[in-house]
């Protein structure tokens, strides 16, 4: 493999769906066992055969066909929709599950974070925690005692180190978790979407750390995120995933390109005309969702100067819960800002009355700066304890333009403009002194 330290070939991941045992477990021994000896797998054959057996339309192939190499030292991003196969892949070089058809060759030793908790034990603490980590990955206790300091300062949870990890917070968790990780000197070391749980600091932290032990140490890092400029400012190289298949490999900037370029399109306007099968629960379901320009019309393209209105309908049908509605406004994977309607409603103080409402929120023009933008939808009841009713991703999703214009924020300048999400027209003065 030379400088080769992952070799996938042919890879395919395929699962049952619907089926949680029901002779699983066997078949999976079976399909083992029979790879094991270099033979056919018995139960893609009989699967061929015998089409009632199970059902082809209870099938879904997770990864069809993969094949890639990355070579020591690099830096790799896997970019994708949500179920493209991204999680699927890092799984299957974890070791955590085995592919369908295809093999997978990895030299050196593998770390991988990939959930909240991945590889700890709820009822140790984390000191045992680390311990017990070095040891699966195959340290020594003197090697684990000698990294034990970094870890913990690294991790910045040293008042808790001795108390069981199953009182950790998700925040802590993914300290304690990427520390081990990253400090438990792997060849490889794979990290899901898992960083976004922790706090903006520790994902600078951990995202200089993968850069560290990639360039100064050469180890290979592949990084899963959504989060665009994350994968643009770590990366050396990304890969696009569409469906279980690698629809692009190259360059990170032509990657990401690919992957906004490719995205499903603006959705102006969506609507739910039967309340039973509406996007909510038993309190709140979700109707209509819009947007609008200052006529009132829908549109999905609008000028940066442009004011945009985002409407939404909803139907309360339980009293008795404080409801908030939130739009997050994301761009290339990265949230802009959020915006409550908690501070304009009538009800802010009070529970919702059942009933149809229409909440509306105002963007001025001159805010936003041009690119595709999407709208995450999160209605819930505020209380000691946050409830959630409805979320949807990609709610809506418009574009915004930019052209030059001697009256606009860009005035006649030709080339690309700031990368950032928000472009204010701010009031400046400039006066000779």
């Amino acid at each position: 493999m030379s400088d080769v330290v992952i070799r996938v070939e042919n890879l395919c991941k395929e699962y049952h769906l619907g089926i949680i045992s029901h002779g699983t477990l066997r078949r999976d021994f079976q399909s083992g066992w029979a790879k094991f000896r270099g033979k056919e797998d018995p139960n893609t054959k009989i699967d061929l055969i015998h089409n009632g057996g199970v059902n082809t339309n209870d099938r879904f192939l997770a990864l069809n066909d993969i094949s890639f190499d990355v070579k020591q030292g690099e830096i790799v991003g896997i970019i994708g929709r949500n179920g493209a196969g991204k999680s699927t892949l890092l799984k299957i070089i974890s070791r955590v599950t085995a592919p369908t058809k295809g093999t997978i060759k990895i030299k050196g030793r593998v770390a991988s974070l990939l959930e909240v908790g991945t590889g700890f034990h709820p009822e140790l603490t984390g000191r045992e925690n680390i311990f017990l980590n070095g040891a699966i990955l195959g340290m020594h206790t003197c090697d684990l005692e000698q990294k034990f300091d970094e870890i913990v300062k690294f991790a910045e949870i040293h008042k808790f180190i001795d108390t069981p990890v199953k009182r950790y917070s998700s925040g802590m968790y993914v300290r304690l978790a990427f520390a081990v990780a990253a400090h438990l000197d792997p060849e490889i070391l794979i990290v899901d979407e898992v960083l976004a749980v922790g706090d903006l600091p520790f994902q600078k932290k951990c995202l200089g750390k993968m850069r560290e032990v990639s360039q100064e140490e050469g180890r290979t890092v592949i990084f899963v995120s959504h989060n665009m400029d994350a994968i643009r400012n770590l990366c050396t190289r990304a890969m696009l995933l569409h469906e279980g298949k690698v629809l692009m490999d190259g360059s990170t900037d032509e990657t990401i390109g690919k992957y906004l370029v490719d995205k499903m399109g603006c959705i102006g306007e969506r609507i739910w005309p039967d309340v039973n099968i509406a996007p909510g629960d038993k309190v709140v379901r979700v109707h209509a969702a819009r947007v609008l320009d200052q006529q009132g019309n829908v549109c999905k393209s609008f000028d940066v100067r442009d004011p945009i209105v985002i409407e939404l309908e909803y139907q309360v049908l339980e009293e008795g819960h404080h409801l908030h509605v939130h739009f997050s406004f994301i761009k290339e994977g990265y949230t802009l800002f959020v915006s409550k309607d908690n501070l304009d409603s009538p009800w802010r103080d009070t529970v919702y009355p059942t009933g149809c409402y229409r909440a509306t929120c105002h963007i001025p023009g001159d805010f936003l700066n041009e690119g595709e933008v999407s709208v995450y939808l999160a209605i819930t009841t505020v209380g000691m304890v946050n409830v959630g009713h409805a979320s949807i991703e990609e709610l809506l999703i418009f574009d915004i333009n930019d052209r030059m214009d001697p009256n606009g924020v860009r005035g006649n300048y030709p080339l690309t403009w700031v990368r950032q999400g928000v472009r204010p027209r701010l009031h400046w003065h400039v006066e000779k002194i």
